[in-house]
């Protein structure tokens, strides 16, 4: 394993596997579970970060509880996931300094200059020991962050990835390598890439290994576990959907529905096409979509559905997702297959 992940992550299982910072969703039982497990879990703080110490006192405690393997104690073994255009840097550091989490996680600044401080601030509030990791989209932003910013980590998202995303983008495959070689000809190509973005199971892991990635990054994927803090309803429509190219969309619809507006604007989301999605397709005006939305919240786990209205975000892999299971579950089944598919390719070497 890379020394970029074996390093500051010494209680990581090859392949490294993380946990998308999922809003709302990937809090202290989530990412300290797969943490345990042997991959690294990503707390999402958000935009909103009056609760974070809070949320951070619950993963230590978690951990104090039954601790994760191979960790040292100079750092907490989770990371921690910002909305860069909304969260508070001074609360940030605050919190990073209190506490010392392994990584960190940028996403989705209104400008990318602004990561620049960013991880400045992070690093010295840290002594260096929690590691900077930036999503990106594009090669243009993948060679623009790496020269402001020297991150530990680009976490390199296809646009088959479900929630928050670019508006436009490459799918992985073409993503990737065309991000690797774009870093190697800046003389940047020393910086650790992980790839996300419709990657739920050991063969999409192995892909991207293949393709040079040093680790993937599964978010759908954890929609259906036990440790994420999700509603049965929409846990139920993940399991359910299929085809996931088809029944998932980017849109902003979802976004105006839900009162979350404030995202930059070349930023939208993938979720599974619902009622709502198709109202607003079809011309119903925005004021009667938000009402009949405000309602089905009133409704429960009956608001999620194809003829629902609450928002499913998701990827295109989300077809590939069959059952709950908890972290550990998961973790074990991805290794499992990535080996099984990595001995193939050999056997198949072996005889060419």
């Amino acid at each position: 394993m890379s020394t970029a992940f074996k390093d500051p992550y010494p209680w990581v299982i090859e392949p490294l596997i993380a946990c998308a910072p999922m809003r709302l969703i990937a809090l202290s039982p989530l990412a300290v579970a797969v943490s345990r497990a042997g991959g690294i879990g990503f707390l999402a703080a958000g935009s909103d970060l009056s609760d974070l110490q809070d949320h951070l006192e619950e993963a230590t405690c978690l951990i104090k509880h039954l601790p994760v393997p191979g960790a040292r104690r100079e750092t907490l073994p989770i990371g921690i996931g910002f909305l860069n255009w909304g969260a508070d840097l001074n609360k940030a550091v605050e919190a990073i300094r209190k506490y010392i989490p392994a990584a960190v996680w940028f996403f989705a600044p209104r400008k990318n200059d602004d990561l620049a401080l960013w991880t400045q601030r992070i690093r010295e509030a840290s002594a260096a020991k929690t590691k900077i990791w930036i999503q990106i989209g594009t090669v243009a932003d993948a060679v623009e962050i790496s020269r402001l910013c020297k991150p530990d980590v680009l976490v390199v998202q296809g646009n088959d990835a479900g929630g928050h995303g670019l508006e436009r983008g490459a799918g992985i495959i073409s993503l990737l390598p065309e991000v690797t070689d774009a870093l190697k000809e800046q003389g940047l190509g020393y910086i650790t890439l992980v790839a996300a973005g419709g990657i739920v199971e050991g063969r999409g892991t192995a892909a991207c290994l293949a393709l040079g990635a040093g680790g993937v990054v599964m978010g759908t994927r954890f929609l259906a576990c036990t440790e994420a803090r999700i509603d049965k309803g929409y846990q139920d429509e993940v399991l359910r959907a299929r085809d996931g190219g088809v029944n998932t969309v980017r849109s902003q619809v979802y976004d105006t529905l839900r009162g979350t507006t404030n995202w930059p604007g070349h930023y939208n989301g993938r979720g599974i096409i619902n009622q709502s999605f198709l109202d607003a397709k079809n011309g119903q005006v925005t004021e009667e979509n938000r009402r009949l939305y405000a309602e089905a919240m009133k409704t429960g786990n009956d608001g999620w559905g194809p003829q629902g209205r609450m928002t499913t975000y998701a990827g295109t892999g989300v077809g590939l997702i069959h059952e709950s299971k908890n972290a550990e579950a998961i973790l074990e089944e991805v290794r499992r297959d990535v080996k099984r598919i990595q001995h193939r390719v050999q056997q198949s070497k072996a005889h060419i």
